[in-house]
């Protein structure tokens, strides 16, 4: 009895893997099928040029600048040993 449904599971294992790699085939198609063409992105630069005077004028606001909220001049605020809890 051990015999018979060793072989049961082996045939039906190889009727199962021979379905599946028909379904792949058919699913996924050949190499040429997968092939697509991608745009190429460009390289980011740390580079950053100055808007030009037609748009911007020397008085409007710079966003690049560095904003200081309040006078604390704490570095590490989260490191502090006396926070309330």
């Amino acid at each position: 009895m051990k015999q018979k449904l060793i072989m049961t599971i082996i045939i039906a294992a190889v009727i199962s893997t021979f379905f599946s790699i028909i379904v792949v085939k058919f699913t996924f198609g050949s190499a040429k099928n997968r092939e697509q063409q991608v745009n190429v992105v460009p390289a980011i630069s740390s580079s950053f040029p100055s808007p030009s005077t037609q748009e911007f004028n020397s008085g409007s606001i710079d966003p690049t600048q560095l904003i200081t909220i309040g006078t604390s001049t704490n570095q590490t605020p989260f490191n502090s040993s006396n926070q309330q809890q």
